[in-house]
């Protein structure tokens, strides 16, 4: 017989609580912005906001302050350094919105990670700014349920290879939860843990960045937070069957 399944993990972003949602409104309004500059059919706003982003990743990292860093360079880029100072400040104020967004629980989401917690030691694993991710997990009210909450600079196998050692944990006893399939569920069965995608209606295009096949024996995809206790359960009988 096989290990059974220990710990499961959680995202925290669109797996918790809503996020792109705000991401993508504050695009739209740097659109708005830029737009008065330049034509937007012809500008590939949304493109060249996302290369930059990408290609600034490794400076500034992931949430919204390198978001809002990414929009300025952009729209100073696509005006061809036209646009003017209280335009600029218009984009920092952008991103101090995003910041201040109260957290906005996803529907069934706290009941599934109690009732998961009841059995299963938890753990809450999320990318991004180390004092906006914080402020979030503090305005959660989960917080007392996770065993450990970790805020890393980067979701890939390394990181879930690291935080396992430091667990104790082999990753055949582990299982993580969340909407990205990027940082969430393919490094972890790369490890040879278990996987539930939950997909989340609005995802960035960096996060969709990876393939997974869609009949992974230790993958299991739900559609809504109530579906979470009983799939993991199922996953835990798979996992002692070897």
């Amino acid at each position: 017989m096989s290990a059974p399944l220990r710990m499961v993990g959680f995202d925290a972003d669109d797996t918790l609580w809503r996020s792109q949602d705000y991401f993508d409104q504050a695009q739209l309004d740097f659109e708005r912005i830029v737009g008065q500059y330049v034509d937007l059919g012809d500008a590939r706003l949304h493109e060249r906001l996302y290369e930059i982003e990408k290609n600034n990743i490794g400076v500034f990292g992931y949430g919204v302050k390198g978001m809002t860093l990414s929009m300025i360079e952009a729209a100073v880029a696509i005006t061809g350094q036209r646009i003017s100072a209280a335009d600029l400040h218009r984009i920092v104020e952008l991103g101090k919105d995003l910041l201040r967004h109260p957290v906005e629980m996803l529907p069934g989401i706290a009941d599934a990670v109690a009732a998961i917690a009841a059995d299963f030691e938890v753990v809450l694993i999320t990318k991004g700014d180390l004092f906006h991710q914080e402020a979030k997990v503090k305005q959660c009210g989960l917080a007392d349920l996770f065993r450990r909450i970790e805020i890393v600079s980067e979701k890939d196998a390394g990181t879930y290879a690291r935080l396992l050692r430091e667990f104790g944990l082999p990753a055949a006893q582990f299982a993580m939860i969340g909407n990205s399939l990027r940082s969430d569920i393919a490094p972890v069965l790369e490890l040879g843990g278990w996987g539930i995608h939950v997909p989340y209606h609005t995802t960035w295009a960096h996060e969709n960045e990876a393939e997974v096949a869609a009949d992974a024996p230790r993958l299991r995809r739900v559609t809504s937070a109530a579906e979470l206790p009983q799939t993991v359960r199922e996953l835990a009988r798979a996992a002692e069957a070897g």
